[in-house]
């Protein structure tokens, strides 16, 4: 089909099996010829959170109309809704609502919901078949829309003033001389801290390339990482080995170890409860 867009996969399936080979075949079988890549299949495994950022991080720099097809899924089989969602940027992600929408709700925008009809898009041959949604319905009622089989008001029912579940996200504060937020996550291969502290609050403590920070990294109660490092516009900027606060990709503040693993060293973790704080130095 020549007018079909773009079909990204994403899940918590990894590589190890047949999964992710059934989700293509099942989408393929709807459009020979529809484009279809991959996310993430790595998402740690039942981690709706990761499976939320992850989808943030990058759906800002795909064309509209692209088709995201995301399932992390440990509540399959029950009375979640499975929804389509279209984003304020044009795109569409089918998922089931358990939480993956919700950086895209705080930070890209929905426009519109719409509930899946599995009655009209549950696969045929899966009727008897409840703990497979991702090959059974997602992935299927995806690539007909990323193939114009179906248009999104074909999906099923408009969800009218209704809010999607959304996790806790975390506080940020900032005082005269400090900002403090949570980890949210790791740049996982490298070990990076990527914080949800905005570097447009950051630049607030009038920080410039060059300056030492004070840093102060608490799960809990616990006290579990206390040193000053400088702020680098980039690794290269400081020696291999050498710690260095920096802004990531996603414009917000995050702790590296140039080549080498800052989460590992100090075995730090990511969510609500391990709490950062960055104080200017005078």
């Amino acid at each position: 089909m020549s007018d079909s867009v773009a079909l990204v996969l994403q899940s918590d399936f990894g590589h190890c099996d047949g999964a992710v080979a059934a989700m293509i075949g099942v989408a393929s079988t709807i459009d020979p010829e529809l484009k279809i890549y991959e996310l993430s299949h790595e998402i740690e495994q039942y981690n709706i959170w990761e499976a939320s950022y992850r989808l943030f991080q990058t759906i800002g720099y795909w064309p509209a109309k692209t088709v995201f097809v995301s399932v992390v899924d440990p509540g399959v089989g029950t009375e979640r809704k499975s929804v389509a969602v279209l984003t304020d940027s044009g795109c569409y992600i089918i998922t089931p609502d358990n939480g993956t929408l919700t950086h895209i709700k705080n930070f890209v925008g929905i426009k519109e919901i719409r509930e899946i009809d599995e009655n009209l898009h549950l696969r045929a041959s899966a009727e008897n078949s409840y703990t497979f949604y991702g090959r059974d319905l997602y992935a299927n009622v995806g690539a007909k829309l990323a193939a114009d089989a179906i248009s999104f008001a074909e999906v099923g029912p408009l969800l009218e003033n209704y809010e999607p579940l959304c996790l806790t996200l975390g506080e940020v504060i900032i005082t005269p001389t400090s900002i403090s937020g949570c980890i949210d996550i790791l740049d996982v291969r490298f070990g990076s801290l990527w914080t949800n502290i905005p570097y447009e609050d950051f630049k607030k403590l009038d920080i410039s390339f060059g300056d030492h920070i004070n840093i102060t990294i608490h799960h809990g109660d616990t006290l579990v990482y206390n040193n000053q490092m400088v702020f680098a516009k980039s690794f290269g900027q400081v020696n291999v080995g050498e710690q260095m606060v920096y802004i990531n990709s996603l414009h917000r503040v995050a702790l590296a170890i140039n080549q080498g693993n800052f989460a590992k060293a100090y075995s730090i973790g990511t969510g609500l409860q391990w709490q950062i704080t960055l104080e200017r130095i005078s």
